[in-house]
């Protein structure tokens, strides 16, 4: 595993599944580390396998001497 320093944080967002097909299913996207997406059939294992990711994400840019990215996430509602 990567060698994260501790506590590190990254934004998730999840999206519920819109497909009848996958109803209760949550797409999963971290905005701080591009390509990084995952889901789950329920919101608790869209969380646990975007953890999972991360990690793995984490691991390969450690793998290739690149630095972790710091999260510059903006979250703001706009009303229309």
């Amino acid at each position: 595993m990567a060698t994260a320093p501790n506590g590190i944080k990254y934004t998730v967002i999840l999206q519920e599944e819109a497909a009848p097909e996958f109803k209760g299913y949550y797409n999963v996207s971290v905005p701080a580390l591009p390509g990084c997406f995952t889901y789950g059939a329920t919101r608790e294992e869209a969380v646990e396998n975007a953890r999972e990711a991360i990690e793995l994400y984490l691991e390969d840019l450690e793998e290739n001497q690149e630095p972790f990215p710091e999260e510059r996430i903006e979250a703001v509602g706009v009303e229309i």
